[in-house]
């Protein structure tokens, strides 16, 4: 039986690479859409990581559309402020009408910015513009949102800090946080390009756990013990927000420091938390724990 073909935008990006890898283990025939001044180096990673790369100007709606013409999905990964979010990825949305592709996933990866507040978070009001967009085109979308990614913790998201044994919080420490692994929300987004019958959103978490159960896990994985730190009510981490926007605006940056506060008060705030989990729809997927994590990049640093 002939696999479907999927369409991936971003597969040259980290989790864009990782969604290719899932689909192509998946059985999917994967085609890797990468610019035509794409180097040969990249172009011969997609291929290496199972997929077909294939040239596109994502500026021209006519070359993208015959790039995806035959798919069954075309899914997004592509990053980027306004420019990308809306523009490009609205440019993508059209090829694939235009193509006649019967379903389209887009870069919504993130907390449930469907339920946070308009005009607090940039990155979320982007999603959620586009959002907007694609429920306006003749086409079915599924998106999928899995909190922060679990990669970022102790690197990028600095609320364990090794140092002095402390994993901080804003507002409350029982406030359950969504953590998802990057490889998962990948191989989960593989089984929802291969679902004909996904539903407009989906909502995955690999674990959940509030700021007190984080100090538990990281006391029993290091041997020494972890506590809690409070470092403000979210009323203060706003503050913070507002003054960080002042003095190191980064609206050029896709992710200046104000933005991940802003993604953090969505969390602790409680805003952002993913609910109904639909972690069960595909049998088979395994999730990684936050201890999982640190044992497999202790494994790494040997």
């Amino acid at each position: 039986m002939t696999q479907p073909v999927v369409a991936v935008a971003g597969a040259s990006g980290d989790l864009g690479a990782r969604i290719v890898r899932a689909l192509a283990a998946r059985g999917a025939q994967v085609r890797a859409l990468v610019r035509p001044a794409a180097a040969e180096a990249e172009v011969a990673r997609m291929a290496a990581l199972g997929a077909t790369p294939v040239r596109a100007d994502p500026a021209n709606q006519v070359a993208l559309a015959d790039a995806v013409t035959g798919a069954a999905c075309v899914v997004s990964a592509l990053n980027g402020l306004r420019d990308v979010i809306v523009e490009r990825q609205g440019v993508l949305l059209n090829a694939a009408v235009r193509a006649g592709v019967p379903r389209f996933i887009p870069s919504d990866f993130a907390a449930d910015f469907t339920r946070t507040r308009p005009g607090e978070n940039r990155n979320f009001d982007l999603r959620r513009e586009f959002m907007a967009r694609a429920d306006r085109a003749p086409i079915r979308v599924t998106s999928i949102l899995n909190g922060a990614f679990m990669d970022m913790l102790g690197r990028e998201m600095p609320v364990i800090q090794p140092g002095i044994r402390r994993v901080l919080y804003w507002g409350s420490a029982e406030q359950p946080l969504d953590f998802t692994a990057k490889d998962d929300v990948a191989a989960y987004t593989a089984a929802a390009a291969l679902d004909d019958d996904a539903p407009r959103i989906l909502r995955i978490a690999g674990q959940s756990l509030s700021a007190r159960e984080l100090a538990a896990v990281m006391t029993e994985f290091s041997g020494e013990r972890y506590r809690t730190l409070w470092v403000g009510s979210i009323g203060s981490l706003g503050a913070m927000i507002r003054l960080a926007r002042l003095f190191a605006p980064g609206d050029d940056e896709v992710f200046p420091p104000w933005q991940g506060m802003q993604y953090s008060r969505d969390m602790f705030s409680g805003r952002g938390k993913l609910h109904p989990l639909d972690n069960g729809r595909y049998p088979g997927l395994r999730w990684t724990t936050v201890r999982d994590l640190f044992t497999a990049r202790r494994e790494q640093e040997g």
